[in-house]
């Protein structure tokens, strides 16, 4: 089983979506015995076997459910003509499978400042993955971000073209300026794959700036534009980095648990009454 199990450790660094089904119990005779797994993808591809046949057939729906639901499941069959008269088993034994998920959400940080640094620490806590992205390596460190699961330093355009992104990825671009932001998107715009969530730091007035020059450039469509949460965050009227970071994190578990976004973020002010951007450090 271990070509399983580095496929389940794939699928976590990838953001693929995917269950594991585990025999836990036998009784009687059953195609399939104790420890038995299989792994079920997304898309519906399966890796490994839990005994074949309509049980199954079963499980793999039931491991589907299970990816769309983020829960874990413990199902009971019992293989006998009675209870599955249009299958015709006549096995005439029981078959328990607990069914989980095994991929979670990555939440990956475009910029290692303030806000980032706070964003992830929560993140973290709440259950995702966190990988931080950086165009200076004295920012992408284990000593600034420690519940990192994956550091990378680059040009950003490149690393918004390149850093793994699933279903399951939320992106969160927050560098120290409009170029560096400009140079995400434009990377993540240039791959096939799109996160779950992407928003972006900044006023709405950085937002139309950015976004003209994007299409100016022919950098963006309208289509990919439209799919930026900017301002970002729920309105809850944060201010400082720590509520910027709470309203971030809040907005993306609504789109998680909910699959949808709430009320765009307000313009953050700040004890002067200008919009908070991010400075030197993001």
């Amino acid at each position: 089983m271990a070509d399983l199990f580095e496929e389940i450790v794939r699928c976590r660094e990838a953001g693929i979506p995917a269950a594991l089904a585990t025999i836990l119990h036998t009784r009687g005779s059953t195609p399939g015995k104790e420890t038995m797994r299989m792994l079920v993808r997304e898309d519906g591809s399966f890796l490994g076997t839990v005994g074949g046949g309509c049980l199954e057939a079963e499980v793999f729906a039931a491991a589907k459910e299970v990816i769309a639901e983020e829960t874990t499941r413990t199902l009971t069959f019992k293989l006998t003509e009675f209870e599955t008269p249009e299958n015709g088993l006549l096995c005439g034994g029981e078959v328990t499978v607990f069914l989980e998920p095994v991929t979670v959400p990555t939440l990956c940080c475009f910029g290692g400042g303030h806000i980032s640094r706070v964003l992830c620490g929560l993140a973290k806590t709440a259950g995702f993955r966190i990988v931080v992205c950086e165009d200076r390596e004295a920012f992408a460190t284990k000593e600034r971000f420690p519940e990192a699961d994956g550091l990378h330093v680059g040009g950003f355009r490149e690393l918004g073209a390149s850093v793994p992104i699933g279903p399951l990825t939320y992106v969160v671009v927050a560098t120290r300026g409009h170029k560096g932001d400009g140079e995400v998107l434009a990377g993540l715009f240039e791959r096939k794959e799109r996160p779950r969530y992407l928003g972006m730091i900044g006023s709405r007035t950085k937002r139309r700036i950015l976004f003209r020059k994007l299409l100016e450039e022919g950098l963006a469509t309208e289509e990919d534009l439209a799919r930026v949460h900017s301002p970002v965050g729920l309105a809850i009227g944060a201010r400082s980095h720590e509520e910027i970071a709470v309203a971030i994190l809040a907005e993306m578990i609504l789109v998680r648990r909910l699959g949808k976004a709430g009320p765009v973020f307000p313009a953050t002010l700040t004890g002067s009454g200008r919009r908070a951007e991010p400075g030197p450090e993001g």
